[in-house]
């Protein structure tokens, strides 16, 4: 067992004082569960969820539980250990033409946290989320009783534990369906965009691309509310599975915190914009700085200084989409608490899985620094995105309120009873979980 240590999610807030395994083998799981399963624990992989929802006085670290079990040439269907990562899966199966079919914009996560996540991408309009290409997963419930789940094995539960933030048990296991492709580069077109009405008109008119972002100047204020450099992005025709060799920077300290301000972000916001000097351009990219631009800078949290950093993302309707956008927009920035990293995406239908993030509509994502005031503000955002038939994204949550959480994803109760049935209440929580009312 390891001794007490500091952890903290991606984010760097909150640090806890944990302790926990790091198991060689399924066996290992087992006995850690047999051991430290009263109380409370949780799964943990890469650290890379952003706020507490894989802290816990307990933790099952999973980075040893990384092998490739099985691999089917013809369908691409893939069975691995829920500790391998998906920049793991990417590096092998890339060169003999095979991508992930729905990937968030970080590969330094693992299988199993992607589907405790069920993680989107920029493809949710057309694709949906991971979880829709599980085929099944191997679920530790306790000591004694592994499952396997999927949608015609203890549904119920396969349904629960995609997006299930880790509550329902350990995943062991995860086959998953990956997408064939010929190339390791993507297609992709840049949009300049004036404003938040242009940007929302051209998500539609771009519904059929496979990949669609866009970056938001989140400082920006009246006619120019929500400009954007809108990127949509197909994979590319030829075999060229091969790519260019990576020189990643790393950020080597905490940068001071008084660096990030309402000025410099603003000037940030400038320059990123107006780096597009036409209305359109297009080239070919490799898939890295496509789908993981910021995995280029090695510890880039780092750029929030010691106190660190929440990620804000929310969802509302598609219905509420110019509206509700424009109101929460024009408050960040009359608060000054702006962000450079800020990134909109339009979602398609939501899913069955219980406590899974995206429903049709808009989603932003935003970085802020931890400060005084930020907390308040980001309650009063949470009222305006209730107001939308909106929700927050758990895996980034760090501050939601219990009632926020009830009001917003109205099938957690039929969670609660699932893991009721299978008896993982009072084994299986975190941090987050206890501040949602989920465990005690």
């Amino acid at each position: 067992m390891n001794p007490l240590q500091s952890i903290h999610g991606w984010g760097r807030f909150p640090v806890i004082e944990a302790k926990g395994v790091a198991p060689l083998d399924m066996s290992g799981v087992k006995v850690a569960v047999q051991d430290h399963g009263v109380g409370g624990m949780i799964a943990r992989g890469l650290g890379r969820s952003y706020g507490d929802s894989s802290l816990a006085k307990f933790v099952v670290e999973t980075r040893y539980l990384n092998h490739i079990l099985d691999f089917d040439s013809d369908t691409g269907m893939v069975t691995c250990n829920a500790g391998i990562s998906l920049a793991t899966l990417l590096e092998v199966f890339v060169p003999k033409g095979w991508f992930l079919p729905v990937t968030p914009g970080t590969k330094h996560i693992t299988l199993g946290g992607a589907v405790a996540s069920d993680v989107h991408g920029k493809n949710h309009h057309v694709s949906g989320c991971f979880c829709k290409y599980v085929e099944c997963i191997e679920l530790l419930t306790g000591p004694d009783n592994v499952l396997h789940c999927s949608r015609t094995s203890h549904p119920e539960l396969f349904h629960a534990s995609c997006g299930g933030m880790g509550l329902t048990g350990i995943i062991l296991s995860v086959t998953l369906r990956l997408k064939p492709v010929s190339s390791a580069y993507i297609d992709q077109q840049t949009i300049k965009v004036s404003n938040l009405s242009e940007v929302l008109a051209l998500f539609e008119a771009n519904h059929a691309a496979t990949y669609s972002v866009a970056w938001i100047d989140s400082l920006a204020t009246g006619s120019a509310l929500g400009r954007s450099l809108l990127m949509t992005g197909e994979h590319s025709s030829g075999n060229m599975l091969a790519g260019p060799d990576k020189h990643p920077i790393t950020i080597p300290a905490d940068m001071p915190s008084s660096l990030l301000n309402r000025f410099s972000i603003k000037l940030f916001n400038s320059l990123y914009y107006n780096r597009i000097t036409k209305k359109e351009v297009k080239k070919r990219v490799h898939y890295e700085p496509f789908f993981y631009p910021l995995d280029g800078i090695q510890h880039w949290n780092r750029l929030y200084g010691k106190n660190g950093f929440t990620q804000y993302q929310f969802v509302i309707s598609k219905e509420a989409g110019q509206e509700g956008m424009n109101r929460i927009l024009k408050e960040i920035a009359a608060s000054g608490k702006g962000s450079f990293l800020a990134v909109l995406k339009a979602f398609g239908k939501q899913n069955s899985n219980y406590l899974s993030f995206p429903l049709e509509g808009y989603t932003l994502a935003l970085d802020f620094k931890i400060e005084e005031g930020l907390f308040p503000l980001l309650e009063h955002l949470d009222a305006m995105v209730l107001d939308y038939g909106g929700r927050i994204y758990l895996t980034k949550d760090v501050r939601m309120s219990e009632k926020t959480f009830r009001q917003s994803y109205p099938r957690w109760q039929e969670f609660q009873a699932i893991r009721e049935q299978y008896g993982t209440i009072g084994i299986f929580s975190s941090y987050q979980s206890r501040r949602l009312g989920l465990d005690t």
